[in-house]
């Protein structure tokens, strides 16, 4: 016969080894969070359950005492538990002082694979006693003899709970240690009380760090949409309407804010100038640069037409007041009544020229060094002709770059031709039809999707 205490400590049991479970399985899914207190805790209380319903007379009243071989490897896992104990103390309790929980932990390796390796040649599971008893001293000696020499546990929140379930769980496992030391074996006293107060402190504090990060989680949430607001607002509100040209622009941010950034900075009757960057990165600190970018363009009052000039002073703006930031920008300045574009770039993929009356397609291939690198840099300006029924194309790298299954990138294998088939489409159709392209490029297949911000304009003449 069996008590109802059993009854509760087999019940226990069964909580604790599905608890452990549950942590290890949280931390598989939370592995880049760090959350290495998961790990140690489910490493430590499943097989601790299991071996709490081996010995329980529960158990054995149904299955039986187990068999020799059944009890080393209950013992092996008795000394197993300890260790991923000792690391979530460390959790805690950090190093110790000159790294004592380090030796600590080394210290009981070594000594339970000799206690274990004792038992097989004796052949006799109790005979030798748990190495464990000795951390009933050893814990309490390096504590206080680390509080005398100055060590000062890391600063964690909930220090105080979390400590204190480790002090209830540490009481009860001493007390039955030393009652259990001349049998040489453990019985269920009031250990199994102080884990499930251990458990009950690690559960609080876990649910309010959840708590702290949905919070820091949805204020995050709520920065995010107001940097992309403010993103929106820095962009062009509407597309210029010339009577020469016809432009049709799409933007694709591959998150909720972009580094992307379109801009038509000069606006006077018969010429336009048209700016697209994308500065390195993703994100909210690549869209803060962004509109820094949009305000020192509007800055540049008077060099509108000079692509060289303007460029250059985009770059002395950069390198000044945003050390360690980069960005690439091609800036294209068009004049619709003699026909002629001058464009400077700095870093950014080339412009596409799309002739016509030719059927040809041309690189306006003019490059410089990317904005942020040397303050006192000078970009030049190159000047092209252009015709009725051409197409200008002024992109950023994630168009090229968008790869599929497998690996080839839009940019070497499939741009051209789109250009060349498509360019009966009006340039709205043209820009709509090329993005749906590139995306569904690199999203097919099980493929990730988009990698990079696109920026696309087009500027066709009429």
């Amino acid at each position: 016969m069996f008590l109802p205490t059993d009854v509760f400590v087999f019940m226990a049991a069964m909580a604790i080894v599905t608890l452990g479970s549950c942590a290890i399985v949280a931390y598989a899914f939370r592995r880049k969070a760090g959350e290495r207190v998961l790990l140690w805790f489910g490493l430590f209380a499943a097989p601790y359950g299991v071996i709490l319903m081996l010995r329980s007379p529960v158990f054995q009243l149904g299955f039986g005492q187990p068999e020799t071989f059944a009890r080393f490897a209950e013992r092996l896992v008795a000394f197993w538990t300890i260790i991923p104990a000792l690391l979530l103390f460390k959790e805690f309790y950090g190093n110790g002082w000159r790294s004592s929980v380090q030796w600590l932990i080394g210290s009981y390796v070594t000594l339970a694979a000799i206690a274990f390796g004792l038992m097989l040649l004796q052949d006799r599971p109790e005979a030798v006693p748990s190495p464990s008893t000795g951390l009933v001293f050893l814990v309490p000696a390096m504590l206080i003899l680390g509080r005398i020499a100055g060590y000062r546990s890391p600063n964690l929140p909930d220090r105080r709970v979390l400590f204190g379930g480790l002090l209830l769980f540490f009481l009860a496992f001493a007390r039955d240690h030393l009652l259990n030391a001349r049998q040489r074996l453990w019985h269920p006293g009031f250990e199994p009380y102080g884990f499930l107060a251990l458990a009950s402190c690690l559960a609080y504090v876990a649910s309010r760090r959840v708590r702290e990060n949905e919070n820091q989680l949805r204020s995050l949430t709520d920065e995010v949409r107001a940097a992309a607001r403010i993103q929106a607002s820095i962009l062009p509100r509407t597309i210029p309407s010339r009577e020469n040209l016809q432009i049709a622009v799409r933007y694709a941010p591959m998150t909720a804010v972009a580094g992307d950034l379109y801009d038509f900075p000069a606006i006077h009757p018969g010429s336009i100038g048209i700016l697209v960057a994308d500065v390195a990165g993703h994100g909210v600190p690549a869209a803060l640069i962004a509109s820094m970018v949009k305000i020192a363009v509007t800055t540049q009052t008077g060099t509108d037409d000079e692509p060289a000039k303007l460029i250059s002073a985009l770059n002395a703006i950069l390198c000044r007041d945003a050390r360690g930031q980069y960005a690439t920008a091609v800036y294209l300045y068009v004049d619709e009544v003699n026909r002629i574009g001058r464009y400077s770039v700095a870093g950014h993929p080339p412009p596409l020229l799309w002739r016509s009356s030719t059927q040809t397609l041309h690189k306006l291939n003019e490059t410089g060094l990317l904005l942020g690198v040397r303050f006192n840099e000078t970009y030049s300006e190159t000047e092209f002709a252009f015709a009725p029924r051409d197409r200008l194309l002024l992109y950023t790298d994630g168009l090229l770059e968008a790869e599929n299954s497998a690996g080839q990138s839009y940019g070497d294998f499939a741009l051209k031709e789109f250009i060349e088939t498509q360019q009966s489409l009006a340039a709205e159709a043209f820009v709509e039809r090329l993005l749906r392209e590139v995306l569904a490029w690199s999203g097919g297949n099980g493929q990730p999707g988009q990698l990079d911000d696109i920026t696309l304009v087009v500027v066709d003449v009429k």
